[in-house]
């Protein structure tokens, strides 16, 4: 069974399944995550929406690319949660399955190229508590308690 974090599907709204592919990047003890600034600020694991006929590692790489100005290698799979949200930047009820990798940031190539978005590194301490989600801070824990 996969795990829930967060609310419990609301009756009498219809979610559209929204799989997407998220990172935590460890590198030389700090995380890099990203801020999305609009709605409001939201601390977030790297990471978005697989499109239509992708793959998840292709959109991993692209979506951490995007919200952070990162290339990343050595990804792999820790795990798997699901969230239901309202994503207001799609106007969209969601069913969100977020598949949590573990990968290496090897190169900033430049900003952030996803507007309203700002890469950040902060310890995996502060990660795990600021995370704007639960199961985003859960994997995080995790990989601390692991470690």
């Amino acid at each position: 069974m996969i795990p829930r974090f967060g609310n419990p599907p609301s009756k009498g709204i219809r979610y559209r399944a929204r799989p997407g592919a998220y990172a935590i990047l460890p590198r030389e003890g700090r995380l890099l995550v990203t801020c999305q600034l609009d709605p409001g600020p939201d601390l977030q694991l790297p990471g978005g929406g697989i499109e239509r006929g992708e793959n998840p590692l292709p959109a991993l790489h692209r979506e951490v690319y995007e919200e952070t100005g990162w290339s990343i290698a050595a990804p792999r799979k820790v795990g798997v949660f699901r969230r239901f949200v309202f994503m207001p930047e799609y106007d969209l009820w969601a069913e969100k399955l977020c598949h949590i990798y573990v990968a290496r940031p090897v190169r900033r190539l430049g900003p952030p190229v996803e507007e309203a978005h700002e890469a950040l590194w902060l310890s995996p301490e502060d990660a795990a508590e600021g995370l704007g989600n639960a199961g985003d801070r859960y994997f995080v824990r995790e990989l601390l308690r692991r470690a």
